[in-house]
């Protein structure tokens, strides 16, 4: 049995530039997170029905999905200081404009909301493509875990903020409570942006096409597999809101996304202090995610043994979504490595936008439990496109996949 080995994390913490950075990051994430309680209730308030929420959540996911990729290519070629900062700014505009919608203007929400997504800034990307700037050799792997396990950080504080503004005061306050920290944490992350890489310079990586950076044997499966996690997570969130409201007590969609991210945050931590002897594959992981998936199916009867189910499935969460960063980092040139994680990100969105819409629908048609069953479809769909993908070994240091011919050409 592997024993846990904290150096890891001792030795990131004395490497200049981690913790600033990842704070910064933490903050800069955190409105969005805290917003999107808020907004499924809100749409649901204004129109009446769970549908309608899983639409407006859908259409932000969309315009995240357009955005996210011109931002961070914009990222790579003229520096992500700006960029962070203006789309950050926008994002909180946009963001209140939803807010004070009057109720009967509600058809109007999936535009604005759709806005609001194409704006959101490009903290995640611009973050990931640094870290291999920061830390080198085996800190990368402890690096990428930690930030996926960070990242459920944001995803248990970020939920129950918002519900509970949601709970003491109402959805329009929790959204407009969003938009005003954008303005201040995203700021911040953006003032500790790097400069850009230099393009002109070989030892960086030529500059691909869109085309020739996502047509790639391993970094097109990668996408893939985790816009199709990212649309399991999207319903399940989605089917939180409908469970708590089924049970008449909102703040239970804040615990119960709580629970499932503290699970996360449990296995990306213990994951990262593992020392990492073995090879690692990320379709392993992602099979043990269906499998979590399938435990919840069975554990809707009450609020406690849902919490249970989902505290045991996150556990998996972050050791796989931070393998998948892991490996997608590993194989780009660094000078496009903030625009492949937008790539990533869009990809996500795109997941998120059908996973919110299906699974209102789902809820409406079926039941809240058959959420779960379509998130276990998804996530074993996921680990199947990640059966090639090579594996992070324990020999692994940072190497850049080369560009080939066809990829310069």
């Amino acid at each position: 049995m592997r024993c846990m080995d904290l150096s890891a994390y001792r030795a990131l913490w004395r490497t200049r530039g981690v913790v600033a950075l990842l704070a910064s990051a933490l903050l800069a994430r955190l409105p969005v997170m805290a917003a999107m309680v808020p907004v499924s209730f809100l749409a649901k308030d204004a129109a009446g029905n769970f549908g309608w929420a899983g639409v407006v959540a859908g259409a932000y996911s969309v315009g995240m999905a357009v955005g996210g990729p011109v931002w961070s290519r914009l990222a790579d070629r003229r520096g992500a200081r700006w960029v962070v900062i203006g789309t950050g700014m926008a994002w909180g505009v946009a963001m209140a404009v939803l807010a004070l919608l009057p109720d009967e203007a509600y058809r109007w929400m999936p535009v604005v909301s759709a806005l609001a997504g194409a704006v959101v800034s490009p903290v995640t990307a611009t973050m990931r493509a640094a870290w291999p700037r920061i830390v080198d050799g085996p800190r990368l792997r402890t690096v990428y875990a930690l930030d996926a396990t960070a990242q459920e950080v944001l995803f248990s504080v970020g939920p129950m903020l918002g519900a509970l503004i949601v709970s003491f005061a109402s959805p329009r306050a929790g959204v407009l409570a969003a938009a005003a920290l954008a303005g201040v944490s995203i700021w911040w992350f953006g003032l500790r942006q790097p400069p850009p890489l230099p393009h002109d310079d070989a030892s960086h990586g030529r500059r691909l096409t869109a085309r020739q950076l996502l047509w790639h044997q391993h970094r097109l499966p990668l996408i893939l597999s985790f816009a199709l996690a990212v649309t399991a997570f999207s319903a399940v969130s989605l089917g939180i809101v409908a469970y708590a409201d089924d049970h008449g007590n909102r703040l239970i969609a804040g615990v119960l996304e709580t629970v499932w991210a503290l699970g996360s945050l449990i296995g990306g931590l213990v994951m990262g202090a593992l020392p990492g002897r073995r090879d690692s594959y990320a379709w392993r992981r992602a099979s043990l995610m269906s499998v979590g998936m399938v435990v919840c199916v069975f554990a809707t009867h009450s609020p406690i043994t849902l919490g249970i189910a989902l505290l045991l499935a996150g556990c998996v969460l972050a050791p796989t979504v931070g393998a998948m960063y892991e490996r997608l980092g590993a194989m780009t040139p660094d000078s496009v490595r903030t625009e492949i994680f937008g790539w990533m990100n869009s990809g996500a969105m795109v997941g998120a936008a059908v996973g919110a819409s299906l699974a209102g629908q789902v809820v409406e048609s079926f039941g809240v439990r058959y959420v779960w069953v379509m998130a276990a479809l998804l996530t074993l769909l996921a680990a199947a496109s990640l059966i090639r993908v090579p594996p992070h070994r324990p020999a692994d240091e940072v190497v850049v996949e080369p560009v080939s011919v066809a990829e310069a050409h």
